[in-house]
């Protein structure tokens, strides 16, 4: 039989309105019998009826994610992060993939507003920056998360993109490399153009130079790794050193190394940028700049979750975060071309 709240109220020997209360994360109640109470609602599988909780208006405990894509490791591990902190918090979540196309993310935004979500999280991108203005005209609380809306007042977690570029140019040069290439998304996305920026400026500043030919846009897949470190290698001045704006592009690059006969680092260093789950387990192991994104997850939600228990909207908050080089086997002194 399905737990009622008469049942949780009982178990724990509070009243009714006490548990009414933690439900609703309200009331003068001490942080251990609101865990107390919290943990017989979950050893019961009690379900507070989230369609009567939006009808009255009040919380209905359910996180948004909009993510482009939820096989991307990345954002995998972005999910797992919001959806632990989340859980620890009392709200669940609903997670939702758009590919980054502006049709999708409206479509999913309507459907998260007739589920009266209390605030939604944001990892994809947008051409139409109007779309989130529904949300925000009915103050629903946003965080963007790795990517940014300097159009929207809403709370922002990103890393610093062009330190973490900077950190991988410095890492290559010190190596010794002086033919570099770029694998980015799309020059409009911030995060990767920033990214290669950093990058182009810790070459500058040794007196390189990166030239537009080497800096090659494509999607963040695998696939788009591979096609385009082939075509790079195919060059007679082939580069020695390959600098891609997420791991993915990494392993595609690292692929079609392999698939030509050739080595990394010894013909071509690679270094990504993320340190995904992957990176650790490919063959070599890969380089990368790494994203603190069990940290990015749960501020995120942290920002949503102190905003919704203030009666009115709060400041918007920008947090950014500092990455960090991991340096495993993918990247080298330059052999022999």
């Amino acid at each position: 039989m399905k737990a009622t709240i008469y049942d949780i109220a009982r178990e724990a020997g509070v009243s009714i309105a006490t548990v009414s209360q933690v439900i609703n994360g309200k009331g003068k109640i001490s942080e251990e019998r609101r865990n107390e109470i919290m943990e017989i609602m979950e050893r019961l599988n009690y379900q507070p009826s989230v369609i009567a909780a939006a009808l009255a208006g009040k919380k209905t405990y359910t996180l948004g994610l909009l993510v482009p894509d939820i096989s991307n490791p990345f954002f995998a591990e972005i999910a797992r992060a919001v959806e632990d902190r989340g859980h620890q918090l009392g709200y669940s979540l609903v997670i939702c993939s758009t590919d980054n196309k502006d049709e999708r993310v409206e479509r999913y935004l309507t459907l998260l507003q007739q589920k009266s979500i209390d605030g939604m999280i944001i990892g994809t991108g947008m051409d139409n920056k109007e779309i989130l203005n529904p949300l925000v005209e009915k103050q629903i609380p946003i965080a963007m998360i790795a990517r940014e809306l300097p159009e929207q007042a809403v709370h922002t977690v990103v890393v610093d993109d062009y330190i973490g570029g900077k950190l991988a140019g410095k890492h290559l040069l010190q190596l010794g490399h002086s033919r570099f290439a770029v694998l980015a998304e799309q020059a409009k996305v911030r995060s990767s153009r920033e990214r290669v920026r950093g990058f182009r400026e810790a070459l500058a500043e040794a007196g390189q130079e990166l030239p537009e030919r080497r800096v090659l846009h494509c999607d963040f897949v695998v696939e788009d790794g591979k096609r385009r470190t082939l075509e790079l290698l195919a060059q007679a001045d082939r580069p020695t050193a390959l600098f891609c704006c997420n791991d993915l592009l990494a392993i595609g690059a690292l692929q079609a190394v392999k698939e030509l006969g050739l080595r990394v680092p010894q013909d071509l260093s690679v270094i990504g940028f993320d340190n995904t789950i992957l990176a650790s387990v490919t063959d070599p192991p890969l380089t990368t700049v790494a994203q603190p994104m069990e940290e990015m997850g749960t501020m995120a939600v942290d920002l949503l979750i102190q905003e919704l228990k203030k009666e009115q909207p709060q400041p918007k908050q920008r947090t950014v975060l500092r990455p960090e080089l991991i340096i495993r086997q993918s990247t080298g002194v330059p052999g022999q071309q």
